[in-house]
């Protein structure tokens, strides 16, 4: 339900009573994943989405009904080969969606977790998702100095271990699923929590204030990510050329690197392909955090910075996690399809994709890369 912190802080704000429904887990191919919302308040209002629009109707009459019953229910939903036009999802997956209302004693919690991340304040909200009907949609919130408000109920050793396991995905800036037993412990089987982290946006930064840097600005932007532009030289590197940046910056790219770090979600594009500009850049860059190092150039660039990189000290290791030459296969040429090139690489490496053409392949539709006994997406 985080995902529609802005609108429903305003519901609160207004002293709405409104019930939310939140996929809280995917099998197959599902249209969205965990954590995605739709809202209704007593009015019928509706805000947001848990299918794309395949079961949307269902929820939303499962969203009335629990704001005029008060209680919860975890509903799943899947495809119907007796009668495709049934209530299911026509891409074949299913999904389980929790559906809670946001009134009486559950509405503190969720309130403070809704203000939390509108404010754009780091925390995580933790909900049983599967289990005892009378722990359904209970919910605590977790902040990132481990103080938390609500509570699951039951043994109180719970809100201890999910309060640790939350504030572990709030960390890592994912949200997913955390199999616990009922009396706190690691066993699974007995309660399944969904816990959605609110982090601020992931880092773009863009070494390179060219053409290809102002393509990318716009489409990291449009992914979700703060976006960077960093030139040494200023008579190119403006807020007026690069309207869609969060920010701009002039300075030397590995100085400003360096000063500004890293964590394991950022993505650094170095679109200079200047060798005094890459050299002292990239090897300062393939020794930090980072989802992703990529760097444009032909094949004959590439090979020739590889030489210096080594020659500068820099380990296989490091290089092997250079994406150089930058970008999946498009055939690009202009700015914008190179962007498109770019950003597609990207998602691929978040997201475990291969990048090849999902006609006629064998390969996942939607990929997975949770840890084992806990499944997340970022």
């Amino acid at each position: 339900m985080l995902d529609l912190a802005q609108e429903l802080a305003d519901w609160i704000e207004e002293g709405r009573e409104f019930a939310v429904a939140t996929v809280v887990a995917v099998g197959g191919s599902a249209p969205r994943g965990p954590g995605a919302a739709l809202a209704v308040d007593g009015a019928g209002a509706v805000i947001g989405s848990v299918s794309g629009g395949c079961v949307e109707g269902a929820v939303y009459d499962l969203c009335r009904e629990a704001l005029r019953t008060g209680e919860s229910v975890l509903e799943r939903f899947g495809y119907s080969d007796e009668d495709a036009f049934a209530v299911g999802l026509t891409c074949g997956g299913t999904i389980d969606v929790l559906i809670v209302p946001v009134t009486g004693p559950a509405r503190p919690v969720l309130a403070a977790a809704v203000t939390a991340a509108a404010g754009s304040e780091p925390a995580a909200l933790a909900r049983v998702a599967r289990g005892p009907a009378e722990l359904l949609g209970r919910a605590l919130l977790v902040r990132s100095d481990g103080t938390h408000e609500g509570g699951l109920g039951g043994h109180p050793d719970l809100d201890r271990t999910a309060g640790t396991e939350a504030r572990a995905l709030l960390e890592a800036g994912r949200t997913g699923t955390v199999e616990l037993s009922a009396d706190g412990s690691h066993c699974p089987g007995g309660l399944t929590l969904l816990v959605e982290s609110n982090v601020p946006p992931p880092r773009l930064i863009i070494f390179g204030a060219v053409d290809f840097a102002a393509a990318l600005a716009r489409a990291g932007r449009f992914l979700g990510y703060h976006v960077t532009v960093c030139d040494a030289r200023p008579v190119f590197a403006t807020p007026a050329r690069f309207p869609d940046a969060d920010e701009v910056v002039v300075d030397w790219p590995h100085r400003y690197l360096r000063r500004t770090g890293t964590d394991a979600r950022t993505v650094l594009c170095v679109l200079t392909h200047d060798a005094k500009f890459d050299v002292p850049l990239l090897k300062a860059a393939l020794g930090m955090p980072a989802a992703y190092i990529g760097a444009m150039g032909s094949r004959r660039t590439h090979a020739d910075r590889e030489r210096r990189l080594r020659s500068e000290g820099v380990s296989e290791r490091e290089l092997a996690r250079l994406r150089s030459p930058i970008g999946l296969d498009l055939g690009a040429r202009t700015p914008e399809e190179t962007a498109l090139s770019i950003v597609a690489e990207i998602v691929a490496a978040r997201r475990g994709g291969t990048g090849i053409p999902l006609t006629g392949a064998r390969t996942p539709i939607h990929h997975d890369g949770a840890e084992p006994g806990r499944t997340a997406v970022a």
